[in-house]
């Protein structure tokens, strides 16, 4: 039996309409991580955290919304998108990292998993389609659509969808400035065989988990400011540690999948990396470069979401292919034959990466 292309056969996102400008955090009270109040003014935490990564705005999910809920938005835009119908999917793969939180609470809830709840949503009635979620930090999605690969090339899938969704403005500490960077939205993929004589779809992939020291630069502990709710935990995170592992590991997958793809990064286009600080990518992107003697212009390669979306961790780079996709990245096209380069970053620590044929 011939082995297929694995092919992209739908894309669908979905950004919520609530805007949260910086401004919005004019009036919280930060705390350091020690517990004690910064001495300088939030208008000059904000400036700064702005420079730093660059975000000046980001989206977060209506009062009424869940995470399912932004992910099925997301499904439903793919299926549209794709040629196939809802009944021949083999498997929903539901990427995220804190399942449905209701407004208001700190409350995770993962039962049923959330891809079911999409498949319910969906009205689909074909018992045949499989459901399950993973968790892998914000490189979620990306490796949702690794294991799709695999499926599919093994024979025994054809169809697969891949939803990216998360609701981390329910997940993080008011009174830590690191809590600016996280957002909400969701992206949804169609993972398919294609027996097409040319060369196409995923190429080649690498991935990886390191969980010695660097287990913990992502993870859940208290509130920073002394006495709030004792027993809730919040999103924590090591920026510099974080920083520093992501600007020499992420090029070096990067560089593994190229090499494994037999394409040489000349022939890339775009590269997609996960938007969770603007200098850090296009830090990352320079170190690619580095490592083939060639300068990368990040205006011209790297779309960039993260000024107006933040950090929306799985859907960042689904987010971003759809709307490459459908012309609504400024500056950012591709055409048929274009190779891109899918990466991202995440809690585990986990990196990978995908190299894509258009």
């Amino acid at each position: 039996m011939k082995t297929p292309n694995v092919v992209f056969n739908g894309v669908g996102s979905f950004v919520p309409e609530n805007v949260v400008p910086n401004e919005h955090f004019l009036q919280h009270e930060f705390y350091m991580e020690d517990g004690t109040p910064f001495e300088v003014s939030n208008e000059e935490i904000i400036q700064k955290f702005e420079k730093i990564t660059g975000i000046k705005e980001r989206r977060y999910a209506d009062k009424d919304q869940l995470n399912s809920d932004l992910g099925f938005f997301a499904a439903e835009n793919a299926l549209k998108n794709s040629k196939i119908d809802k009944e021949d999917l083999d498997y929903i793969i539901y990427a995220h990292n804190f399942g449905d939180i209701e407004y208001g609470t700190n409350r995770v809830d993962n039962m049923p998993s959330l891809a079911a709840k999409v498949k319910h949503k969906l009205n689909i009635k074909n018992p045949d389609v499989v459901c399950y979620d993973i968790i892998f930090g914000c490189p979620g999605w990306v490796q949702g659509v690794i294991q799709a690969y695999q499926m599919i090339r093994s024979g025994f899938c054809r169809n697969i969808m891949v939803i990216g969704a998360e609701t981390l403005s329910r997940c993080v500490d008011p009174h830590d400035r690191d809590g600016m960077i996280f957002s909400d939205g969701a992206g949804a993929t169609i993972v398919s065989a294609s027996y097409d004589d040319d060369r196409k779809g995923i190429l080649g992939f690498a991935n990886r988990t390191d969980a010695a020291e660097e287990l913990n630069y992502l993870a859940m502990g208290k509130s920073n400011k002394p006495g709030l709710e004792e027993e809730a935990r919040f999103i924590k995170m090591k920026g510099r540690k974080i920083y520093e592992y992501a600007l020499d590991e992420v090029a070096a997958a990067m560089q593994i999948a190229l090499k494994r793809s037999g394409i040489f990064l000349e022939n890339i286009q775009k590269v997609l990396i996960h938007q969770a600080n603007a200098k850090m990518d296009e830090a990352i992107l320079r170190k690619l470069g580095q490592l083939y003697d060639l300068r990368l212009e990040a205006k011209e390669m790297m779309p960039m979401t993260i000024q107006k979306f933040g950090n929306n961790s799985v859907a960042t780079v689904p987010v971003m292919l759809d709307l490459m996709l459908k012309g609504e990245l400024e500056g950012h096209k591709v055409k048929s034959g274009d190779d891109i380069i899918m990466a991202s970053v995440g809690a585990g620590m986990h990196i990978n990466a995908i190299i894509y044929r258009m």
